[in-house]
């Protein structure tokens, strides 16, 4: 670790809460409210990459389970890089060269793909830092790469027009070198050096690291103190616009820690006049402080607040590895559709290869997902949920972790947004024979029940221009469509004037 005064970032981030607007209470940090550039953006880019992209194995807890005997990811690094006390996950930091790293390529095929924000992983659960930092040498400015990634790629972002923001998930690297104490690994030998990647590696079980709130041993204050000034050194380098942190913050020892980050980030935004919001799980964050994420799946409902799903294009990894198991297209745009008519965002990860580019997989399955976007993009951004939110058949899967397998939607399986005056109807699936019925806007007259909207509709017409309506009625089973043109197994949306 480089030599740091602990105590000049602690006071600097007191005097910046002592500033105000925000003090480190929930009172006052539920005062803080949900950026409109949030509500209105929907979509967004995760990026999972760094030392644990270099083996391609497994996923990106490669830097854990490698220390976990009798693992596959233990049985393969010692097959393909040899015994782990002479070469240890440090020892693939070389390794992480990032020789076509190009960051402004990176960012054109972000926007392509119709992305609004993007959030780089600055700091993964290994503890590797993806940029110039003052605060440890172990990070990709002075080691790999030998550039500072982050800082290139945010400006990129910014370059291509859309919002950057930064994610942090050190918390957890508290326990996540546990293992490596057990047996004789480069761990066991300098997990005890603050100055080291591996400090401090600390024995949290497993069956108590996920969902507990008072795991033991408890993170200690100079670990924690250290954790929050690592976030401050992100967000006055970056300004992150969304700062996104994974799960083990809920810890009961973190809370206090936590209050004073987000006060001190929302002081630092108000000081330069930007929107800026924070990510929450597991209840770490009060209800009200912070924007609610359910990683890897959705909501049976739509809250009143915003919120956010993060999820993959993989459904086996974050982090890039040889042999992905890939979503297609069309099952990352149905359940985009199902989260912004339920309030929601979607925020999709892309994991690069070590070399720094983003496999043809990736790149093809953004090229469609830019491409149903640039059609059909004004039922997607900027909109609103409707009154009614879903109807049909199929029962979506909800809750985090729902997302490994596929729902079977029908095209009778409807979604409903609000934009520009117009209502939207977006069957989740195109029909072989071109019909389509939405039955929450079957005309009922004098029906004041909730199941129904009263509207009225005067025109619909689908937004994709290749498929023509060729007759829609509105009757006492809901609104009917007719159309012909190409069967599509991704969404199609359909713009509904309003009388």
């Amino acid at each position: 670790m480089h030599p740091y005064d602990a105590e000049k970032w602690l006071r600097k981030i007191e005097e910046v809460i002592a500033g105000g607007p925000y003090t480190d209470t929930w009172a006052s940090l539920m005062t803080h409210e949900t950026p409109r550039w949030f509500q209105d953006a929907k979509f967004g880019i995760f990026i999972h990459w760094g030392v644990y992209s270099v083996p391609a194995f497994d996923n990106e807890w490669y830097p854990r389970n490698m220390y976990i005997r009798g693992s596959k990811a233990y049985e393969h690094h010692r097959s393909v890089y040899g015994d782990h006390a002479s070469f240890g996950y440090k020892d693939l930091i070389p390794l992480f060269r990032a020789e076509r790293f190009d960051p402004k390529a990176w960012c054109d095929l972000f926007k392509k793909a119709g992305a609004r924000y993007v959030v780089p992983v600055a700091e993964h659960h290994d503890g590797f830092q993806m940029y110039r930092s003052e605060l440890s040498r172990w990070n990709a400015a002075e080691m790999g790469p030998c550039r500072d990634t982050t800082g290139e790629l945010t400006e990129a972002i910014r370059g291509a027009g859309m919002i950057n923001c930064a994610s942090t998930h050190r918390i957890e690297h508290w326990f996540f070198m546990n293992h490596g104490r057990e047996f004789d690994s480069d761990v066991k030998v300098h997990a005890d050096d603050r100055t080291h990647l591996y400090w401090p590696s600390m024995p949290v079980p497993d069956d108590r690291m996920g969902g507990d709130y008072d795991a033991e041993p408890a993170p200690s204050r100079e670990y924690l103190e250290d954790w929050m000034i690592r976030t401050v050194e992100i967000i006055d380098r970056f300004r992150p616009k969304q700062l996104y942190f994974d799960w083990w913050i809920m810890h009961r020892a973190a809370r206090p820690y936590l209050r004073k980050i987000a006060a001190y980030y929302y002081n630092r935004a108000a000081e330069w006049g930007e929107e800026v919001m924070l990510i929450n799980k597991m209840g770490a964050f009060v209800y009200g402080t912070a924007t609610r994420d359910m990683e890897r799946g959705g909501l049976r409902f739509a809250p009143p607040e915003p919120w956010q799903t993060d999820t993959a294009i993989a459904k086996n990894s974050w982090c890039y590895t040889e042999g992905n198991d890939y979503k297609s297209s069309a099952m990352i745009l149905r359940d985009l559709t199902d989260a912004v008519a339920k309030n929601g965002c979607m925020l999709l990860n892309v994991g690069p290869k070590a070399d720094g580019t983003i496999s043809e997989e990736d790149t093809r399955i953004l090229t469609e997902i830019g491409e149903w976007l640039s059609v059909n993009g004004e039922a997607i951004y900027g909109s609103r949920p409707f009154m009614i939110q879903e109807e049909g058949p199929t029962q979506p899967a909800s809750g985090a972790f729902s997302d490994g397998k596929e729902t079977p939607y029908t095209s009778r399986d409807v979604r409903y947004t609000v934009n520009q005056g117009n209502l939207y109807a977006i069957a989740l699936r195109g029909d072989e024979d071109g019909s389509y019925r939405m039955e929450a806007l079957a005309n009922h007259g004098n029906d004041n029940s909730q199941s129904t909207a009263n509207v009225i509709v005067e025109r619909a017409e689908a937004l994709d221009p290749a498929l023509r309506v060729t007759e829609w009625k509105q009757t006492d089973q809901g609104l009917e469509i007719r159309t012909e043109g190409p069967v599509s197994e991704k969404p199609v949306a359909f713009r509904l004037t309003l009388i």
